[in-house]
């Protein structure tokens, strides 16, 4: 799409200052943005990035349900693997994508890969999407630090995307934003390349999204520009105009009070909400060499622990195949206990499937 200015919203793309073709693509769609990093090479990775986003904008939620949008990238998955199997593009290809919902301050995010969502906060960055890739999986297992990664050999080597696996699942979540807050979407092209510091710096000083993505993407290239960078901005809600003074009248003890009560009631439904969400939820994970089914998320929400273990079941990890041992150490997620069971039964077919000898002649 486009990447003219729409006010509270922009995005661009470049191919950079080495590459020969764009991989790359994105969305605008408000209240849907996305962006995704076609892989498989030329005449590839631009045709499954191509069909993902077209796929993601058909397929998507009329308002922002992250398990919605989680499906629709599942929708988007099959198609990718349907024209590699029909010709469409080759056999292979694939792609990452970053998907974004907006319903006032409320953001709903499905994500697959190493393209990544920011969020800017009272002027600090937040990264609210985990990479899907190898060197990721290091850094979150202490082995690797950020920088260490940037520069790793095997950064462009991630562990999930759009075309490489049936039954690929969407990391899918909510975020509350607040009115003034600017959301970034960018593939690795951005990331890989200028540091975070940095891109809380450009958010935090460029006066609009068209401003921010321009200076992004510049920053980009002034690093050497390695790789495609797509850039997508948005600004959440409106910043109120403050007004200076005390307000007339008696005294203002009242009117915090309200506001008190107003605060402990938003905390208390926010987190009714996130253990509500939790209990829908389900993930399988590495637990001592086996795998553990849990019934929420990881994590916490304000101290609180949003899983509980159901059971580590006799499925051992290193029985499983590379690339799904390496997604189980950080939780391979799932919409409810009775998908991640069904999951379980399908590493014990395989595993029985691949351990049990040939009948003898």
């Amino acid at each position: 799409m486009s990447a003219r200015d729409r006010g509270s919203f922009a995005g661009d793309t470049h191919v950079g200052l080495v590459r020969s073709g764009n991989e790359d693509a994105f969305l605008l769609a408000p209240p849907l943005f996305a962006v995704a990093d076609g892989l498989g090479g030329h005449q590839a990775g631009e045709v499954a990035s191509s069909i993902a986003i077209d796929t993601l904008l058909e397929a998507a939620p009329r308002q922002a349900d992250a398990k919605a949008l989680g499906r629709a990238a599942r929708r988007a998955n099959a198609a990718v693997i349907d024209a590699a199997r029909t010709g469409k593009g080759r056999s292979g290809m694939g792609t990452t994508i970053t998907a974004a919902m907006l319903d006032g301050t409320r953001v709903a995010l499905a994500h697959v890969g190493d393209s990544r969502a920011y969020l800017l906060h009272l002027g600090q960055l937040q990264q609210l999407t985990q990479d899907h890739s190898m060197v990721a999986d290091l850094v979150r297992e202490g082995r690797l630090t950020p920088d260490e990664a940037r520069v790793h050999p095997n950064r462009s080597v991630i562990t999930r995307a759009l075309g490489s696996d049936p039954d690929m699942m969407a990391d899918t979540f909510e975020v509350d934003a607040a009115s003034g807050d600017r959301l970034l979407l960018a593939t690795d092209g951005l990331t890989g390349l200028v540091p975070d510091a940095e891109i809380e710096r450009i958010l935090g000083a460029a006066p609009t999204p068209q401003d921010a993505v321009d200076t992004l993407i510049d920053a980009a290239l002034d690093a050497g520009g390695h790789d495609n960078v797509t850039v997508v901005v948005t600004d959440i809600g409106k910043p109120a105009h403050r007004r200076g003074g005390r307000a007339p009248g008696g005294p203002r003890w009242g009117i915090r009070l309200l506001w008190l009560v107003a605060l402990v009631a938003v905390v208390a439904a926010a987190a009714w909400a996130a253990h509500s969400y939790a209990r829908s939820q389900a993930y399988l994970v590495d637990e001592g060499g086996y795998v553990a089914l849990y019934e929420g998320v990881p994590g916490s929400f304000a101290g609180i622990t949003l899983n509980w273990r159901s059971e580590v079941t006799t499925v051992p990890v290193d029985a499983l195949d590379t690339i799904t041992a390496m997604r189980l150490r950080s939780g391979i997620r799932f919409d409810g206990l009775s998908d991640a069971r069904a999951r379980v039964d399908e590493y014990r077919t395989r595993i029985s499937a691949e351990t049990t000898p040939a009948p003898s002649p």
